[in-house]
């Protein structure tokens, strides 16, 4: 699957979730999200642009693998992920095979839907408030025309293609967390 995802800084969060509704956007639940993610010292995912995380999510769990991002754009990337019941087990897998805990996400995820669009407003820890809005296609081809469509519709909340981010939020909190050493 290819999740097509473009991400932006919300410096109103309340304001832009009225937009959101006002646009025809239903809500669709509020989620508690822990992301860890995992690195190996033999394979840089900072390096290769990949990610490697184990989600909580209330009370479930993802395994979740992202691939290098397609374009220069968006967070548009491979993604493949995997309900897990034991996310102790799974960690002590991960370990055994030479992965370590890399960093935490902590973040309140508020979901929209409207059509195709999956709207999160996020609030993370450490990092402030942000919009993310996906789609998810079979395969890349024609991503792009999506890409667009996801970037009309930013500009339909009032916000500028340039105010887009591509930079995942383990990215930022790792710059972040350098910047402070």
């Amino acid at each position: 699957m290819i999740e097509v995802e473009v991400k932006a800084h919300v410096k109103d969060p309340r304001t832009l979730e009225r937009s959101i509704v006002a646009i025809g956007a239903a809500p669709i639940g509020i989620e508690n999200q822990v992301d860890t993610y995992y690195n190996r010292p033999d394979r840089d995912f900072g390096k290769t642009d990949e990610a490697l995380r184990v989600r909580a999510k209330d009370n479930k769990y993802f395994l979740t693998y992202k691939g290098p991002k397609l374009d220069k754009i968006s967070k548009t990337r491979h993604e493949f992920e995997v309900e897990i019941n034991d996310p102790t087990n799974m960690g002590n897998i991960l370990s055994s095979l030479g992965f370590s805990p890399a960093v935490t996400v902590i973040k309140k995820r508020k979901n929209y839907r409207l059509g195709d669009f999956f709207i999160s407003l996020d609030e993370v820890r450490n990092l402030g408030n942000f919009i993310e809005i996906e789609i998810s296609v079979k395969d890349s081809v024609n991503y792009e025309d999506k890409v667009e469509s996801i970037l009309k519709f930013i500009e339909k909340l009032g916000m500028s293609r340039e105010s887009t981010i591509r930079e995942s939020y383990l990215e930022m909190l790792l710059l972040k967390e350098n910047m402070n050493e």
